[in-house]
């Protein structure tokens, strides 16, 4: 088993440390590796709870961003570098709430897909590409535990340790591939991309949600939902611990009158008079709005509607959609890629929706690169989509 190399580093937990930190970062050389622990499923939020980086000439460090919660200086000293993280859209939001935002870097996972490796893990790559075995015991604890034992920091500071290495041996590979460019362009994307807007409606989110049809069951689900939210957020606990998901649902399909009913309830069983109160509460407030402040079922839709209704809504389009979903995954298995990856699956759908007139690799260029689309996936997917769609005109 993989071991760091110069062991276990202390974790920075104060400011002095911290500077030293920096210093050593700052004066260090290439590429750094970085990734973040969350405590997902503990803790209200994505807020990250250790920090670990390791530069040529600085070594490894751990940093407890708890303690240390305001890092923009290590991310000034750091903003020529290039970045190297697996998986970054994962780590990029709670990194970017402690002041650590890249202005370059190099995403080993997504240079995974991209080359074609049918396992994108951390340990299956480090595994095939590099031959090492890295201890992957740890990656759902509880990171907000002080202090953290020493087996979840070995494992942490392994987590950083090959990440350099790993990002050369992918950057040949895609160079050999000739995808260096294409990877290059895909990096470029996330870390010019601005921060993901709030999800509007995120109650909608419930688990089940499917079973949920009357517009009286969407406001307990919505009632429910946030109060569920707040109490989390107090508590600072993930709210699938406060009451779960299937619990919400099954009291939004019963509509319980009152407190007993509730109790009856398989989610509600086993939960005090007290909080049963609180949750009854918030489902009679439910059944009290008025029929015009009920939310409507589903959500506005922006764009195309579902694949599934094409058929019936518009026919031609339903076809113009198949001939390219084919096209686009033909392409993608020459390319030995993941089709998400080649072009995202909601640009096709808005394409093939409302399609450029006169279809050509002009037209169709353009009507790509409005969705986002990179300048390497325009190029590799206008041939294939020009002649799907021209052949259902």
């Amino acid at each position: 088993m993989l071991e760091p190399r110069e062991g276990i580093p202390p974790v920075i937990a104060d400011a002095d440390a911290l500077a030293g930190v920096i210093a050593a970062f700052a004066a260090g050389s290439g590429p750094v590796a970085v990734d973040a622990e969350r405590a997902s499923g503990y803790r209200y939020g994505q807020r990250a709870y250790l920090v670990q980086l390791r530069r040529e000439g600085a070594g490894t460090a751990l940093i407890d961003p708890v303690a240390c919660p305001d890092l923009s200086g290590l991310g000034d000293a750091l903003k020529d570098a290039e970045w190297v993280l697996h998986a970054a859209t994962q780590d990029l939001p709670c990194l970017r709430e402690i002041g650590m935002v890249p202005t370059r870097l190099f995403d080993t996972e997504l240079a995974g897909r991209l080359a074609g490796f049918p396992r994108v893990g951390l340990g299956a790559m480090v595994e095939g590409v590099l031959g090492f075995t890295l201890e992957k015991g740890h990656s759902a604890v509880d990171w907000s535990t002080r202090p953290l034992p020493e087996p979840w920091l070995r494992y942490a500071a392994l987590d950083v340790e090959l990440l350099v290495d790993l990002r050369d041996a992918l950057e040949k590979e895609l160079d050999r591939q000739g995808k260096l460019e294409w990877a290059r362009q895909e990096f470029d994307a996330i870390a010019a991309a601005p921060p993901a807007e709030p999800r509007k409606d995120p109650w909608r989110r419930t688990s089940g949600m499917h079973k949920v049809r009357r517009r009286r069951q969407l406001a307990v689900v919505r009632e429910l939902w946030q109060a569920r939210d707040r109490i989390a957020q107090r508590r600072d606990v993930s709210p699938g611990k406060v009451i779960g998901d299937a619990a919400i649902v099954e009291a939004a399909l019963a509509l319980p009158p009152n407190v007993h009913a509730l109790a009856q309830l398989t989610g509600f069983g086993r939960v005090n008079r007290r909080q049963l109160e609180q949750w009854q509460a918030a489902v009679d407030r439910a059944r009290a709005l008025p029929e015009a402040e009920l939310p409507q079922p589903g959500q506005p839709v922006t764009g195309p509607p579902p694949p599934r209704a094409w058929a019936d809504k518009d026919p031609v389009a339903a076809a113009r959609l198949a001939a390219a979903r084919s096209a686009v995954s033909a392409l993608a298995e020459e390319l030995n890629m993941p089709q998400e990856n080649l072009i995202a699956p909601d640009t096709v759908r808005r394409v093939c929706w409302e399609p450029p007139a006169p279809a050509d690799a002009g037209s169709v260029s353009a009507a790509l690169a409005a969705h986002g689309a990179r300048p390497w996936q325009v190029e590799q997917v206008t041939p294939v989509l020009v002649a799907a769609l021209s052949a259902q005109e």
